[in-house]
């Protein structure tokens, strides 16, 4: 079976080693370079670039080969509450049956391996001895990730009516209005700019008055 797979991916991993006898072992630690997107997109991730660390443990049994393993990564995302910026250490486990092409979910021996391509829907293959770790890993850190992310468990997140970040003054506040007083400051504040224009008025007439008696 040709591969299309590449042995020099770093999430790319080789089980001739350990050959196709059941029971036999092999542990792999190996640190890589986080992929693009890995993560929970818009919400928190491991930025690309950044370290992954992996420890695996192969193990050959008659279907295939048993892969066991965890991640360790820092994330990078922002609190949902208070929007600032925030890291979590990541660690993340998986665990998955790579399955040999040409054996059954029992592991035996298919005769011809394309007559039963249906029943490979749903499994996983090995591909010349080799697997690719890339999807396995993606769908264990977004599992381990948080939904919702927080800088502490406790943040009070943003004032509502300011957008002030509540962590930083405990104390912030607003005075609140009383609803039921709201019309009549507003009929206060209208009757009194209403005494404020005739006041303004009278005193040109009481110039035109005085005016006329001199004349």
């Amino acid at each position: 079976m040709s591969s299309h797979l590449d042995h020099r991916n770093p999430l790319v991993f080789d089980t001739h080693e350990l050959g196709r006898r059941p029971g036999a072992l092999q542990r792999l630690t190996r640190t890589i370079d986080a992929p693009r997107d890995l993560g929970i997109q818009d919400v928190i991730g491991v930025p690309q670039g950044s370290p992954v660390e992996l420890d695996l443990r192969l193990e050959s049994v008659m279907e295939g080969v048993l892969v066991t393993g965890t991640a360790r990564a820092r994330a990078e995302g922002e609190c949902v509450r208070c929007l600032e910026p925030l890291q979590l250490d990541v660690e993340a486990e998986f665990q998955e049956l790579f399955s040999y092409p040409d054996a059954d979910d029992r592991g035996r021996v298919i005769a011809d391996a394309g007559d039963d391509a249906e029943d490979d829907e749903g499994r996983l293959l090995l591909e010349d001895g080799m697997f690719d770790l890339e999807p396995l890993l993606r769908d264990a850190v977004v599992l381990a990730l948080p939904m919702q992310p927080v800088c502490r468990e406790d943040c009070p997140g943003l004032c509502s009516q300011c957008g002030a970040r509540l962590a930083d003054d405990p104390d912030h506040h607003h005075d609140a209005a009383d609803i039921r007083w709201a019309a009549l400051q507003g009929l206060a504040d209208s009757l009194e700019a209403g005494d404020k224009d005739e006041m303004s008025g009278d005193a040109p007439r009481s110039a035109r008055a005085a005016e006329k008696q001199e004349k």
